[in-house]
């Protein structure tokens, strides 16, 4: 019976649920707030990671960069916590990217609900003009 998961998909899901542990109790600056790991995407061999994070508090562009920044600059502390509690041979080369999804799907959910608002603005404006004709 074949695996349903490659190694590389249940290293990665491994590697994000440890990464979410240890910025939420171990990491302690400022610049990175509440950052949460939407995703990882590891390379074949392992050597190599790419941690897809999303910041709760993001208001513009400025914390952003610097939450990518701390992150990037506490990479070999995330990388040494992620060594112990993984156990792996060798523990991958870890790069932090901004995950804007979220942001862009409650964009688009605010687009669709003002369209249907507006939609429904010009149903009742129209059956308002009917009754009075």
């Amino acid at each position: 019976m074949a695996r349903e998961f490659s190694r590389t998909q249940r290293v990665a899901q491994e590697m994000q649920k440890e990464i979410a542990i240890i910025l939420q109790r171990e990491v302690k600056d400022p610049r990175i707030g509440m950052a949460t790991v939407s995703g990882v995407e590891v390379s074949r061999d392992l050597a190599y990671a790419k941690v897809f994070v999303t910041f709760l508090n993001d208001g513009d562009e400025e914390s952003v960069k610097g939450g990518l920044k701390a992150l990037q600059d506490a990479s070999g502390f995330i990388r040494s916590l992620l060594g112990k509690a993984m156990r792996l041979r060798i523990v991958p080369e870890l790069t932090f990217a901004y995950d804007n999804s979220l942001v862009e799907g409650m964009r688009m959910s605010n687009l669709v609900t003002n369209v249907v608002r507006q939609d429904d603005e010009r149903r009742t404006a129209a059956g308002e003009d009917e009754d009075k004709a």
